[in-house]
């Protein structure tokens, strides 16, 4: 069984980045922007000495906080595979955009960047007692997208599985 918290990183934090998903048949493969926001589901076996999972302050959750800011703050986010790619570098190259590149530009590869990311930065704050269970990206509060940690659904799945054999066994 784990204990979970959750860390809400809002749109109104000022996130705000440009961004197209090229591939889209839609007006969405031209730059368009949002202040993306952040949900953290965090888990741990254990509470730690103050009875939390993680901390929400500088020590915990601070380092995150400012990698989400270094990255997505006044940011245009393009896509590894963007067939226009060198374009929107060569905006940085000329110091007209804070152009970051990414592995993808929709809220579900966001998420996924975001959690490959901050989990590490969770496993040394705690010295590996928390992970992050999932990362949700919204562009607003109509759309979002979340990515679970492969190793907490396993985990989940095989503590499912040995309750029914230990059911099964009774």
């Amino acid at each position: 069984m784990a204990y979970l918290s959750t860390k809400t990183y809002g749109a109104e934090r000022g996130l705000s980045c440009a961004l197209r998903q090229w591939a889209a048949d839609s007006h969405c493969n031209l730059i368009h922007g949002y202040s993306l926001g952040f949900k953290f589901t965090f888990a741990a076996e254990q509470l730690d000495h103050r009875g939390w999972v993680v901390d929400f302050g500088k020590g915990g959750f601070g380092p995150i906080r400012d990698w989400l800011h270094e990255v997505f703050d006044h940011s245009l986010l393009i896509a590894q595979d963007d067939p226009a790619r060198e374009t929107f570098l060569n905006l940085r190259d000329l110091g007209l955009a804070n152009a970051r590149l990414v592995p993808g530009t929709s809220c579900e590869a966001i998420a996924q960047y975001v959690f490959a990311h901050t989990q590490p930065m969770v496993a040394a704050a705690t010295k590996g007692r928390c992970w992050i269970e999932s990362v949700e990206c919204f562009e607003h509060g109509a759309n979002s997208a979340i990515y679970a940690n492969p190793d907490s659904v396993l985990r989940q799945v095989s503590a499912e599985a040995l309750q029914g054999l230990i059911q099964a066994g009774t």
